[in-house]
């Protein structure tokens, strides 16, 4: 066959040419929409000298992480983040592309990988005290050593970094969270939070959590779970609480849906789980200082068809104000969804001051050590993780096994108050032998300093009242018992935290 003409060959050179310069820009583009890894450094080591703030040891109850098969591991992660407007619902767009960031990350995670799970919780660390709080390791750390899950804490907000380098100048010197605007830019608004600065951003917050969870899933030789240090990490779980919960609204609904488009359709989130936070009460926040968050009855407040399951819990101390929040449960494909409202249970508990940075180190911060009791008499006793540790091991099961999560009716509400029973508590919501076995009064909020008007207490029954309600201290018990067991039952309870209320009922004096 004779070969092509001479003048025929330059238009094909050329059209190879220019096939080859489309499949290489196609490929750096392909390259360059996966959402980046981070450079990382560390693990930093934790000396006499130095020691991660907040870290396991170092807490108001410290925790020997070796004796439960955990280690600790403190980075900083540096990289570049957008800023980013939202003027509607949808995905957020970029207001000032590309400012350089460092902050730190906290890993707590098995020793052994054939210890782990495969789930990694990441969960930006609430800064509502002006310095990190660890709150989900506080609340649902013992079940995570149970499961073998990872707990992963971020810094997300420039007024904790204060904190942090007040503590340790040397350690986190290098934390960064800059203004990419300088102060004679227009768009570097005059009035900025009570606890923001000018010259920093707190909207960098967003492409750090993309981020965090890219190293997480990344094969980077920096990050301690790849499959090369034998650990096979199957899910990446998001979770916020309070003010971190209403980040999490943000992030779910206006950076979610671009992090999925960059990365080919796949979900950097492979679930979340929002706490405390939604309607008017930390129901989102704004995308930028400059921005006023968008306010209720926004859409953007609420989540539809996020694509991965959501599970969503409110405290008895938050419902009514976050009322807008409700939504029906979902099983429906793209749109898993369940809602959750916990009968007795605190917003401010005391297990997040235990797992948080001892009282020395909170003060050498530069910030005040949050006060434990109100007027009422100390933050209330109700066992907060009795709640998340269900809702964690539903997740679980929901991401794991395909098996949905039960469904729970909302604390009941008539005329905009609540449905009390006949001895003051809440009627509807999430159940408890605290509520349905009673022996006290739980109120969700108290009065006082700080964070008092969410820290709730509870008023005990005398002993007259309870030997109305128990004939024995056995008849207590076994009512206790039945109330754990349906809880168990219908996963409303873990095995592990019913037995343990059987053992509190059975040790108990009552009445």
């Amino acid at each position: 066959m004779p070969g092509p003409t001479p003048s025929a060959r330059p238009a094909r050179a050329a059209t190879a040419t220019a096939a080859a310069a489309l499949l290489t820009a196609l490929a750096a583009a392909s390259a360059q929409a996966a959402t980046p890894v981070p450079s990382v450094t560390g693990p930093i080591a934790s000396t006499a000298q130095s020691h991660p703030f907040g870290g396991a040891a170092h807490t108001l109850r410290p925790q020997d992480l070796a004796k439960l098969g955990y280690v600790e591991e403190e980075y900083l992660i540096s990289g570049q983040a957008n800023v980013y407007e939202w003027p509607a619902p949808g995905p957020a767009v970029v207001r000032t592309a590309d400012a350089p960031y460092t902050t730190r990350v906290l890993v707590r995670r098995p020793i052994s990988p054939k210890k782990f799970s495969g789930n990694v919780i990441v969960e930006p660390l609430n800064p509502s005290n002006l310095f990190d709080l660890n709150i989900g390791w506080g609340l649902s750390g013992e079940h995570f050593v149970r499961n073998g899950d990872v707990w992963v804490g971020v810094t997300v907000k420039p007024v904790s970094v204060v904190a942090l380098k007040n503590f340790d100048p040397v350690r986190y010197g290098a934390l960064n969270f800059a203004n990419p605007l300088p102060l004679d830019d227009p768009r570097n608004c005059a009035t900025v939070p009570a606890d923001s600065s000018r010259t920093t951003e707190n909207g960098l917050a967003w492409d750090i959590i993309s981020q965090t969870g890219a190293w997480l899933k990344s094969q980077d030789n920096s990050n301690p779970l790849r499959a090369a240090a034998g650990f096979q990490l199957k899910h990446l779980i998001g979770f916020g609480y309070s003010q971190t919960g209403g980040y999490l609204y943000n992030y779910i609904n206006g950076i979610h849906p671009r992090e999925t488009a960059r990365n080919g359709g796949r979900p950097l989130y492979d679930a979340y789980i929002v706490a405390v936070a939604g309607g008017a009460f930390a129901g989102l926040y704004p995308i930028n200082q400059c921005n006023p968050a968008p306010p209720v009855p926004d859409p953007r407040r609420q989540f539809n068809n996020v694509g991965v399951p959501i599970i969503h819990i409110m405290s008895q101390s938050d419902y009514l104000t976050g009322i807008a929040s409700r939504r029906p449960d979902s099983d429906a494909p793209g749109d898993q969804f369940r809602h959750y409202e916990a009968a007795g249970m605190g917003h401010a508990t005391p297990d997040e001051l235990y797992s948080a940075a001892k009282p020395e180190d909170i003060v050498k911060a530069g910030r005040n050590v949050p006060p434990m009791s109100c007027n009422e008499g100390p933050r209330s006793r109700f066992p907060s993780s009795i709640h998340f540790n269900a809702v964690f091991q539903n997740m679980d099961l929901w991401l794991r096994r395909g098996l949905p999560p039960p469904k729970a009716e909302p604390i009941t509400v008539a005329e905009g108050k609540p449905v009390l029973d006949v001895f003051g508590n809440v009627t509807g919501g999430l159940r408890s032998p605290y509520v349905d076995v009673p022996t006290s009064t739980w109120n969700g909020a108290s009065t006082g300093a700080s964070f008092c008007f969410i820290a709730g207490h509870e008023i005990p029954f005398d002993e007259a009242r309870l030997n109305q309600l128990y004939t024995s201290h056995g008849d207590y018990v076994n009512q206790v018992k039945g109330s754990v067991n349906r809880l168990v039952r219908d996963r409303f309870l873990t095995p592990a935290d019913g037995l343990k209320l059987q053992r509190e009922a059975a040790q108990s004096q009552i009445p």
